[in-house]
This record gives C-alpha cells, sequence and structure tokens, in this order.
C-alpha cells in the first residue's frame, strides 16, 4: 500500500548536486539547501568538508559511502522521521549517478518522505552534449561490470544499442575497457574520451575506437574519464552517407603527393566515418575509374 507522502512532521531529503571540479558551478539554490538542512550525508565526509569550508559553513556529516549506505539508510531514514531535513551528496556531481544514493532514495520513497532534487552538474550529461554525437536519445551506463562473465554480457548486449552510449570509467582501467570496446563494437566506432570535466585540464578526444586504444595506451592516465560512444548505425544512415566529395578530396592529395591512406585516416576523424568504409569506397572507385581509361 502506497503510503501518504511527507506524512506528519517528517523532513525532507535533498539530493544536492555538487561541482565536478570547478566550485563556482555550485547553484545558489544548492548554497542555500546546505545552509539550511539539519545534516548532510556525504560520500566522503573530507571532500565535502573542504567545499563547506569554501561556503563558509560547519554543519553535521554523517557518512553515507558505497560499503555502509545500506546500514546508514536505516539510520537516516530514522532522522528524516523525526523532521530532520537532510542533504545527500557525493563527492562530485549528482548523487545516485554511479554514487551512493539511489538506495536511500527508494527506502526514502517507500516510507512517503519528500525527496526534493538540486539540480547542477553530472559528468554524464557534460560530456554528451559537447561530444558531437547524436544526444536525441542516449543510454548511461555507468561502469562496466569487473567480473569477466558480468562484462562480456554486458558488453554484448551493447553491439545492437542504436543510442549514444555513455560510459563512467577510472584510469587504471581506461586502456583495458577501450580494447574490450574495440573488440566487441568494433574498430571503426566512434567515441569522445572526456576527462577532468570543469577543470583546468579538460580535454575532448574524438576519434575511433581503434585510434582510441593507440592514443590512450600511449598517454598518461589523470583524471576521471567519462567515455560517449556512437550508437550502431541503422542501414538507413549508413545508406545515407555520401563519399563522393571525400573521394574528390583523397584523389585531389593523392596528386600532390599525398599517401590514400593517411588522408583516408584523417578524414574518417574529421568527418566521423568509417574508415574502413571510406576505404572501400575509394578503392572501388579508384577501380572503376581506372577500368573507364582502358576503354576510351
Amino acid at each position: 500500500m502506497k503510503k501518504e507522502e511527507n506524512p506528519g512532521m517528517s523532513g525532507n531529503l535533498f539530493l544536492v548536486a555538487t561541482p565536478l571540479g570547478n566550485l563556482g558551478d555550485l547553484t545558489r539554490r544548492a548554497a542555500q539547501v546546505l545552509e539550511e538542512v539539519d545534516l548532510i550525508a556525504a560520500e566522503d565526509t573530507r571532500q565535502t568538508k573542504k567545499l563547506l569550508s569554501h561556503l563558509s559553513l560547519r554543519k553535521q556529516l554523517l557518512s553515507n559511502y558505497r560499503e555502509n549506505e545500506r546500514e546508514q539508510a536505516e539510520k537516516i531514514i530514522g532522522l528524516l522521521k523525526e523532521g530532520k531535513n537532510i542533504a545527500l551528496v557525493s563527492d562530485a556531481g549528482t548523487p545516485g549517478l554511479s554514487d551512493p544514493g539511489a538506495f536511500l532514495v527508494q527506502k526514502a520513497v517507500e516510507e512517503g518522505i519528500r525527496v526534493i532534487p538540486i539540480p547542477g552538474a553530472a559528468a554524464c550529461i557534460i560530456a554528451l552534449v559537447a561530444s558531437g554525437l547524436p544526444t536525441d536519445r542516449f543510454v548511461f551506463e555507468g561502469f562496466l561490470p569487473r567480473k569477466n562473465k558480468e562484462r562480456k554480457e554486458r558488453l554484448a548486449a551493447l553491439v545492437q544499442e542504436e543510442r549514444t552510449i555513455i560510459l563512467y570509467e577510472a584510469p587504471h582501467r581506461l586502456d583495458q575497457t577501450l580494447s574490450d570496446l574495440c573488440s566487441v563494437l568494433g574498430a571503426d566506432r566512434r567515441v569522445v574520451v572526456a576527462r577532468e570535466l570543469t577543470k583546468i585540464h579538460e580535454e575532448f578526444w574524438r576519434g575511433t575506437l581503434a585510434e582510441a586504444v593507440r592514443t590512450w595506451g600511449e598517454r598518461e592516465k589523470k583524471g576521471e574519464f567519462t567515455l560517449v560512444l556512437e550508437g550502431k548505425r541503422t542501414v538507413a544512415e549508413e545508406e545515407l552517407i555520401d563519399y563522393s566529395p571525400f573521394y574528390r578530396e583523397i584523389v585531389a592529395r593523392k596528386a600532390r603527393g599525398e599517401k590514400p591512406s593517411a588522408v583516408i585516416r584523417e578524414i574518417a576523424k574529421r568527418e566521423g566515418v568509417a574508415r574502413s568504409e571510406l576505404y572501400q569506397f575509394y578503392l572501388e572507385k579508384a577501380k572503376k575509374e581506372e577500368t573507364l581509361l582502358l576503354h576510351e
């Protein structure tokens, strides 16, 4: 039976999004809520203390990290029922998105406690809108499973996914994840590797999965990574691509002494088309033109 929302004197649970890096991204509303709540449930109290120091606030903090969130949920729900207003925050971004919070929200809803979202930064959305890939339909996968069997099953399920795919990854697992994605989804699948979002060294790297494997395999990995992947192209989308202008550019640059393979690689990356398909189009058209010349 569904309980009446926020019965009696129950407090409110505020889901407060905090900056990913740039403290200027904290909204006025978020700052006001953090100031007015009775206590704050934090993923890492040390990180939250830094934010509160920036705001010149001193608040009672309650630890709520991944390993203890189920245990803490009971305590937090009890405090909410006593009428306490509580803010839930993660280390950075929106709580509940690949961070602790979803379980507590579920329990609060079950108990009829009012849940109030305070919007702000979310790495998945920031990376998506700046990726240059389609944003009208997308799927957020969070972190891929670490166990081999579950990981293979999840990757296999993504092969036919036509929506843009968003993943999170840690620096020390980036190489393996890019390699797995390349093997399963295909070397020519477009990907955007976003790191250090909103920070000084913010970066958006764009290319194919094959290029990403080579490039990032040689680079030092720092910061948290968000991967935005092109969805599987439909037959209709494949047929819409007109390679003729690219072919003419390849021929012209070849005449100036450039290698066709290098030109094709550059165009594929620049235009976001499959390199193998462009290369195949170039070979077939060049062969046809050569045949026509022989018969003249």
